[in-house]
């Protein structure tokens, strides 16, 4: 079992989404997750863009994928590789451009692999990923519910 102060639960319209975060490869990149999901930041933010054999992405409040938490975070690109169930940051075209929004790798996506940081990996619930609704936005998004630290979890 992850340890519990680095386990991110996403409860989503279709289910719960566990994420192993990983310090290890990107520490301010976590702990900015942590800081955010402990605020309820991600409480009710869709996933706005969702592409068929790719990924889902989310972390937008405005839902048009323009926003964010208004905290840029430097890059930390690492080996890990972008295949399926990896959890990684969204950026603008500079890399320094990450803020709140992530993305779940549906299928591998390698091609990203030392451009983007990858935080974390989907340890339970990928089955819940499979379903969200796809589109750029989708017609109908589904949500989050809400994001959790496992250690914060009660009940």
């Amino acid at each position: 079992m992850a340890n519990p102060e680095d386990t991110l639960i996403i409860e989503t319209s279709k289910g719960n989404v566990v994420v192993e975060m990983r310090p290890d490869l990107a520490p301010n990149h976590v702990a900015r997750i942590k800081e955010l999901a402990r605020q309820g930041f991600y409480d009710g933010v869709p996933f706005h863009r969702v592409i068929e054999g790719f990924m889902a992405q989310t972390g937008d409040p405005t839902g048009t994928g323009a926003g964010g938490s208004g905290q840029k975070l430097a890059a930390e690109f690492n080996a890990e590789p972008h295949t399926r169930g990896a959890v990684s940051m969204a950026r603008a075209q500079s890399p320094d451009s990450a803020d709140s929004q992530f993305f779940i790798c549906f299928d591998d996506a390698t091609f990203l692999d030392r451009k983007y940081t990858v935080w974390g990996r989907v340890i339970e619930g990928m089955e819940n990923v499979d379903q969200i609704n796809r589109g750029e936005p989708p017609a109908s998004p589904d949500k989050i519910v809400s994001a959790k630290i496992a250690a914060d979890a009660t009940g």
